[in-house]
């Protein structure tokens, strides 16, 4: 049984958005933060959340999921009643932070209070906002389920709840925490599940927490590849430095995204980058979440113009201005690249992805190629001559 929802009394006319008939506070927020239109993800899926409906959605980063999913529910909570109403279940903590970003930001003129919840900090400061009466909690599995053995966390309250990157979720091994979370929450709610594929583990998953769900398919991977302009570059290992160098010089770069495979890797080539007089700093899991935490807001802001990064960056990171994004080393597979590279050409913006290519890379970007069904063109560096 889903939950039927209240229906807002606004004191203004309410606003559209797009087809969508909105809040007027949530509207004004939408106003606030520009966006023109809503995205398909967030047509299609608002309208179905608004009528209590359940929903299984195949999204990803970068299609206005987040959106799709808070505006809804920033409707159907009620902001005076001071307990958590809504939770989302993410997997990491970088989406965390994001996600409840978000929802400050479309809530403000809603006065809804959210919370992120997720490990490696200290319980106090989050005890405390669930004390206050947050009405939105987002939060990672471990640490949600440590609050509620805690006591500091009551789930009885919930109207909604919503399983962010399920599939994602799933990878991480997170399964066992996040069906003891959702047999924690009333059965009288409405759930929702975003995972880039609907099948396997995912779907069994649904199929036992969710009742009569929508099915949503966005195919979101394609559409964002298809305004992203795909180079590479035939490199040798120890000529990469001086390659970057090149295209830094070559390309009007406003912010640049790298990746690496290793910890050890990123932090070699932000020493590097360093010396040679470049702004750029460091993105993986051996930061503390505070340095991790003041890094995106650099990034985020402009301040910030070069950031390198593991894979733990190539899903959940929501900037809307990466210019480019550069595949230092080959991604391991196909869907690695389409997380990395989805990190620009965001939101209909132009984007560049640049992926170097060693000489032991070649039968792997071969493979690469043919399964990420995307064009690449070849680009010889000066280093190299013509």
């Amino acid at each position: 049984m889903t939950l039927a929802p209240e229906k807002p009394a606004p004191a203004l006319e309410a606003g559209r958005f797009g087809d969508l008939t909105i809040h007027p506070k949530v509207m004004k927020a939408i106003d606030d933060l520009g966006f023109m239109a809503p995205t398909p993800v967030q047509a299609k899926t608002i309208p179905l959340m608004l009528e209590g409906r359940d929903v299984l959605a195949q999204a990803q980063t970068g299609t206005g999921k987040t959106a799709a999913f808070a505006i809804p529910i920033l409707q159907l909570i009620e902001p005076t009643l001071r307990r958590p109403q809504a939770l989302i279940v993410v997997p990491t903590r970088e989406l965390c932070v994001q996600v409840t970003r978000e929802f400050g930001a479309l809530g403000k003129y809603m006065h809804s209070s959210e919370v992120a919840i997720y490990g490696g900090v200290s319980y106090v400061p989050q005890e405390r906002a669930l004390k206050r009466g947050a009405t939105i909690v987002v939060g990672t599995p471990g640490r949600l389920l440590d609050h509620i053995e805690r006591g500091t966390l009551d789930l009885s309250g919930l109207r909604v709840v919503i399983l962010d990157e399920a599939d994602r979720l799933l990878d991480m091994g997170f399964a066992p925490e996040v069906k003891r979370l959702l047999s924690k929450c009333p059965t009288n709610r409405q759930t929702a599940l975003f995972s880039a594929t609907l099948q396997g583990e995912v779907q069994d998953l649904a199929r036992r927490f969710t009742r009569s769900a929508a099915q949503i398919a966005i195919e979101p991977e394609h559409q964002n590849l298809e305004a992203i302009e795909q180079i590479y570059i035939e490199v040798l290992d120890e000529d990469k430095v001086k390659a970057l160098e090149e295209l830094l010089k070559k390309y009007d770069i406003d912010q640049v995204l790298l990746f690496r495979h290793t910890k050890r890797g990123v932090d070699k080539l932000v020493e590097s980058l360093k010396r040679r007089g470049h702004k750029v700093e460091a993105l993986h899991g051996d930061l503390s979440q505070r340095e991790r935490e003041r890094t995106l807001d650099a990034f985020r802001d402009g301040s910030l113009p070069m950031l390198v990064a593991t894979n733990v960056a190539a899903r959940g990171l929501h900037i809307e201005d990466i210019s480019h994004v550069v595949n230092y080393d080959l991604p391991e597979d196909p869907d690695t690249f389409t997380h990395r590279v989805g990190r620009t050409g965001r939101v209909g913006k132009p984007g560049v992805a640049v992926t170097f290519v060693g000489p032991w890379d070649v039968d792997e970007f071969e493979v690469l190629k043919k399964k990420a069904k995307v064009s690449f063109r070849r680009e010889v560096l000066d280093l190299y001559g013509t």
